[in-house]
């Protein structure tokens, strides 16, 4: 059914392109109410407007507190034009139809990004206009309600093609989109005063981008987040559903590296990994680790990308490569390949917690942000590993935190030489680590182990040992961690527990 507009509620925060939208009002006779600022910058425009004040005979009270919470606003916006009891008690009580609410909120998640002021971000609690909002939507059989600056666009197109006029397909479709606003805005406070509550789970996350598909051609994909606080991409074509998941793991696996480090991922696991002085180096090295799986892999490192480094990237075809920074001769020979993915990260820190779909909710966790240092190792076997393993066990065990499980990790002298990743079985993911590591010509007499959770059993323990290995960190936590102790003291070998594990599904 078709409503004609004859007047219409403006108060708004921001008064960008309002201009535009009161001047098409004034062109086609629709009265106009409003408050405060809202009312000034109208009137600035040399167009009629009607203040809340004078409708209501109440001032603004409160430093602005209280405004339009008034029956002489309410009742307009939500009597219903079809029932004769509400317009006999508008009639009554001297209240006039209002036929379009346009009003925004007060920026309160912006406030809280940019200021610990508890009482400045309180002061950005809006209660008017979340009211009015929602006032406005519940009664969309009469009422038009614009909640929101990127919904100008679609008003003016309204007004203009149907010159004042709205159906209730307009209407209802402003409503949803009011409540969405509302909903998003409701959540965004609640989260801010429910910081260490853990029996509620709320989130809104809005402008989602659409991705090229989902995790294959087949299924659609999307990301509900803001990847421009996170990097910006300087060249190549747009992020896939599988570029998003391996981004989350390698910045998750980097960011647990202070020295020059350079690392490969595939499907979330690393396939190369090195640490070294010079960052050239520590890129050969993480090649080296396993030249076959980088092939279409995703790069970072937390160094600057030089020109020599760029020169040797430049020899293997990649997915993406993520760093802190690129000298501009560096970039340009990364530029060569057009759909090559090139981003520049900004300061980024993972949330504390994760959470994702199962089943028909969701599960929720913190993240796994312990990283273990040499006092958290204790020594289990009669040989303590020297001081040089103790680093390279700690290098290992960066790695292996961020493997799926379950995982098995052998480096040596900081490069990652073989990885057993995702198996049903820790024997397994063992025997896959030691034969990709001879596979690519490894020598991993003297390398070191790292497990991400403990073994059952000590046939792990005895298949490290013939393959060359000296030195196992591992969580430890068996009813049988005995038999992996004594195997390692009987074959001259150390071993450190953590006392943490470290899964990841």
């Amino acid at each position: 059914m078709m409503k004609k507009i004859n007047s219409a509620l403006i108060s708004v925060f921001y008064k960008d392109r309002l201009e535009e939208i009161v001047k098409l009002l004034q062109l086609l006779k629709i009265k106009i109410y409003s408050t405060g600022g809202t009312f000034d910058f109208i009137s600035g425009l040399g167009i009629d407007a009607v203040t809340v004040e004078s409708l209501t005979s109440y001032p603004s009270i409160l430093g602005g507190r209280v405004k339009t919470l008034h029956p002489k606003v309410f009742g307009g916006i939500l009597s219903r034009r079809g029932d004769p009891g509400d317009m006999d008690q508008l009639k009554q009580f001297e209240i006039p139809e209002i036929d379009l609410v346009i009003v925004d909120l007060y920026p309160f998640e912006q406030t809280v990004a940019t200021t610990a002021d508890e009482n400045e971000i309180i002061e950005k609690i809006d209660i008017g206009g979340i009211s009015l909002i929602r006032a406005a939507a519940k009664n969309y059989k009469d009422v038009v309600i614009i909640s929101a600056v990127d919904q100008y666009d679609e008003l003016i197109q309204l007004l203009k093609e149907k010159n004042g006029f709205s159906d209730i397909t307009d209407r209802k479709s402003f409503a949803a989109k009011a409540f969405h606003v509302s909903s998003h805005y409701d959540t965004a406070i609640f989260n801010y005063f429910n910081k260490n509550r853990e029996d509620v789970f709320k989130q809104s996350l809005v402008n989602p981008v659409h991705l090229r598909y989902g995790e294959n051609p087949h299924q659609k994909g999307m990301y509900f987040g803001d990847l421009n606080n996170i990097f910006e991409q300087l060249h190549g074509k747009a992020i896939s559903y599988n570029n998003v998941g391996d981004l989350d793991a390698a910045i998750g696996l980097i960011d647990d590296f202070n020295e020059t480090t350079f690392a490969i991922l595939k499907h979330n696991n690393a396939c190369g990994v090195a640490s070294r002085p010079k960052l050239a180096d520590a890129w050969k090295a993480a090649l080296a680790g396993d030249p076959v799986s980088a092939f279409g892999g995703v790069l970072i490192t937390n160094a600057e990308i030089d020109k020599n480094t760029a020169i040797e990237i430049d020899k293997l075809f990649f997915e993406i490569i993520l760093a802190p920074g690129y000298l501009p001769e560096a970039l340009e020979i990364l530029k060569s390949k057009k759909n090559r993915i090139i981003l520049l990260r900004k300061p980024f820190h993972h949330p504390l917690r994760q959470f994702r779909s199962a089943l028909n909710g969701v599960i929720m966790q913190d993240r796994d942000m312990k990283t273990e240092k040499a006092d958290d190792l204790k020594v289990v076997t009669k040989i303590s590993p020297a001081e040089k393993e103790i680093t390279e066990l700690l290098f290992a065990n960066k790695i292996v935190k961020h493997t799926r499980s379950n995982a098995i990790v052998i480096t040596k002298d900081k490069q990652l030489c073989g990885s057993g990743a995702g198996q049903t079985s820790r024997v397994d993911a063992l025997k896959q680590a030691i034969t990709k590591a001879r596979e690519f010509g490894f020598n991993i007499n003297g390398a070191v182990l790292a497990s991400d959770a403990f073994f059952p059993f000590s046939d792990s323990v005895e298949l490290a040992h013939n393959a060359g290995i000296s030195t196992i960190i591992q969580p430890g936590g068996s009813v049988r961690d005995q038999d992996s102790v004594d195997y390692c003291n009987a074959h001259n070998m150390s071993m450190v527990f953590t006392g943490y594990r470290h899964f990841k599904h």
